[in-house]
């Protein structure tokens, strides 16, 4: 899904070589159908199975798209001249990266680069989110992650995001205070004085009390009310959700 940072958020559907709103179908019947094919993300050929959110398996072995250090950046070696592609590293490891601090449904810990800002915090639902250090690289933002995982969690419970249950009593200009003062000293410089705080409003009508989550390639068509979208999920009537993002590359027909 393609964002934009709004009062909601703006979300777009890739169809073909359109763009559809998905906030304007709120309220109405939409019905997702996948054409029981899968092209690579990258190199476009057809696979049975996606890797990684949408790549073939030759290129998940191989692009630096997939490379370790996407989920773990404390593993990158770009800034040693290390890497799958040294000029794809130039450009999304050998950048300006954030440490950040967000709320969904407790506070958790994550990195992106800067160009990334504020994409990365609405495909993860957060609601609340201040930014807690900057690195000239990726390697850096990582060991601080590390060093706070110690004491936070990297990982969104997704099902308590869809439910909207939020962590609405946690300061996070105190908790970055906490955790400034957890790092070691080698670290402490690159976080930011300043507080940068953003709020993230999505386009929910109802939040489901009870979720059902939809695998497509199970039963290849999702159809009924859409009442939201949040993070990566769109929302239906009765608690049916489905995680677009898990299906890049997938051929699907959208009806409305």
């Amino acid at each position: 899904m393609v964002t934009e940072l709004a009062d909601p958020v703006q979300y777009h559907l890739p169809i073909g070589n359109e763009l559809v709103s998905l906030n304007d179908l709120l309220g109405r019947e939409v019905s997702l159908t996948w054409l029981n094919k899968i092209n690579c993300l990258h190199c476009g050929r057809v696979t049975k199975r996606s890797f990684a959110q949408g790549y073939c398996y030759p290129c998940f072995i191989s692009i630096p798209e997939t490379e370790e250090c996407v989920l773990r950046p404390e593993l990158c070696r770009a800034h040693e001249g290390i890497a799958r592609d040294m000029e794809w590293a130039q450009e999304y490891c050998l950048q300006d990266h954030y440490v950040y601090l967000a709320l969904s449904s407790e506070l958790k810990v994550g990195v992106t680069r800067k160009s990334q800002i504020p994409d990365r915090w609405v495909d993860q639902g957060a609601w609340k989110v201040i930014e807690f250090a900057k690195t000239p690289n990726r390697y850096l933002a990582g060991l601080i992650e590390v060093e706070l995982k110690k004491h936070l969690t990297d990982k969104t419970n997704w099902r308590e995001m869809l439910s909207n249950k939020l962590a609405q009593y946690v300061i996070l200009e105190d908790e970055k205070e906490k955790m400034r003062l957890r790092l070691p000293s080698s670290l402490q410089p690159y976080v930011l004085d300043e507080n940068n705080i953003i709020e993230i409003v999505y386009p929910v009508r109802e939040y489901p009390q009870k979720i059902t989550s939809i695998d497509i390639e199970k039963q290849n068509v999702l159809k009924g009310t859409l009442t939201g979208i949040k993070g990566q999920y769109l929302i239906f009537d009765e608690g049916k959700v489905i995680n677009v993002r898990k299906y890049g590359g997938y051929l699907m027909e959208l009806n409305y």
